[in-house]
This record gives C-alpha cells, structure tokens and sequence, in this order.
C-alpha cells in the first residue's frame, strides 16, 4: 500500500502530516477532586450547564479544556439518564436536533467507533466534543464546496474538500468513492452531504489505520494478510 511523501504519483499523501487536521484542545485531561462538595447540588455555572469535573447526577463528568458551551449543552441534553454515556440512538437523534440532518444508525455506529475507536457504541464527555466540531466542521466545508447550493458536490468538489481536510486522493480513489457515495450509483457523479460525512469518515478511518502502521516515513506499509484484514475491517464494519 502506499501513500504519500516520496510517492512520485503525489496521491495518497494527506495534505497536513499524517493525515488529518490537528486537534484544536488537548483532550482527556483526568477529573481532579474537589473536596467537600455537594456534588447532588445543581450547578449555577452559566447557562445551567455543569463545568468541567462537576457532577451532574450521581456520575463524574469531565470534558476536555477549551470545550464549547453548545458542545456541553448539547451534550447533557442529550445525556436523559445522566449517566455520562450517549448511545448510538441517543446520538443520532441530538444530529438531527442540532445539526438538521438525519444519519443513518450505520452511520452513527462509524462515527463513534472513528472518534472512540471502540466498537461499544456509546461515546462519553471526553470524545463527544470533538465529534461536535468536527461536524460542524465537515458542514461548512460541503457548504463552502457546494457554489451552487444544490445540497450536492460533484467529484472536483470532493476532491477540493477532502484536500482542505487534509486528504490527497488519486483520481482512481477519488472515481471510487463517486461510485460508492453517489445514491444514484455514479449516474449523478455527485454526493450528498449525509454521503460525504460517511466518505469523510471512511478516508479518515482508513488513513489513521495506515499511519498507526506506517513507520518508514515513505508512505509503504507491509501487512500480513491478517493484520491487513484486522487494520480494514473494523472501520468497515463499525
């Protein structure tokens, strides 16, 4: 397999090194303890949202420094049981309330397993947020592709976007995820926005795979047929 520098070709290589954008926030910092505290009193931080290491509940919830009130907000209103889990139903219904669009559970189950590389379809406080600005940020970039305000970007627009995103793909590849995402089976030769999340997380899945084995710095990796099959299938699968 290859993919990008020292590639003569130039396709495969991600944009930025390795493959993907950079984190805007340092996640997973641990909860600290504050003692003595009431942990069952309800908050009195803005907006009625809990900040970070509070409780909520009888359950620890700690999101990551930087979070954004609406990704917090966004999360609790979620969160019914406030037992500091969000499911796979219990997510792909907050897409539709804060982002208008409906995913798939398929869908849904890939975006979890992406951003937690889990497959227990639950996501917590500490990957829920950048799951949050990575939509958002995934919708403007359609948006800002898609000059005719079609609600659909053809296969120079994909290519554009997934560049910006800090994907390089050949026109082979690009040519073969017009065929897999256009709903009409390539006739259209475009790709709805639903369609391109799912390739988004596809060529992102795929590329950090590569990377997490791709020591050589020459964009070649080396599998056994089972690595190869262990490497692919989860992201395939979720």
């Amino acid at each position: 397999m290859s993919g990008y520098p020292h590639n003569p070709s130039g396709y495969g290589a991600p944009a930025q090194p390795y493959g993907a954008p950079q984190p805007l926030a340092v996640y997973g910092a641990p909860p600290q303890t504050k003692p003595q505290k009431d942990y069952h009193k309800p908050s009195s931080s803005p907006y009625g949202i809990p900040q970070r290491d509070e409780y909520y509940g009888s359950v620890p919830v700690t999101f990551p420094p930087g979070t954004e009130t609406n990704a917090m907000s966004c999360f609790y209103t979620i969160d019914k049981d406030s037992d500091g889990i969000i499911d796979d139903k219990e997510l792909q219904k907050a897409l539709l309330s804060y982002n208008d669009q409906s995913f798939s559970i398929p869908t849904v189950r890939l975006l979890m397993y992406v951003f937690t590389k889990t497959n227990t379809r639950k996501i917590g406080p500490k990957d829920f947020p950048q799951v949050f600005r990575t939509l958002q940020s995934w919708r403007g970039t359609f948006v800002k592709f898609d000059i005719d305000d079609s609600r659909m970007i053809d296969a120079n627009a994909l290519r554009d976007a997934l560049t910006s995103l800090g994907f390089v793909v050949s026109p082979v590849v690009l040519d073969l995820l017009m065929s897999k995402f256009d709903k009409t089976g390539g006739k259209n030769k475009t790709i709805e926005y639903d369609n391109f999340v799912v390739c988004c997380l596809i060529v992102k899945g795929l590329t950090e795979k590569f990377m997490e084995n791709e020591t050589s710095y020459y964009g070649q990796v080396t599998f056994s047929y089972e690595a190869f099959m262990l490497t692919i299938l989860p992201v395939l699968i979720a």
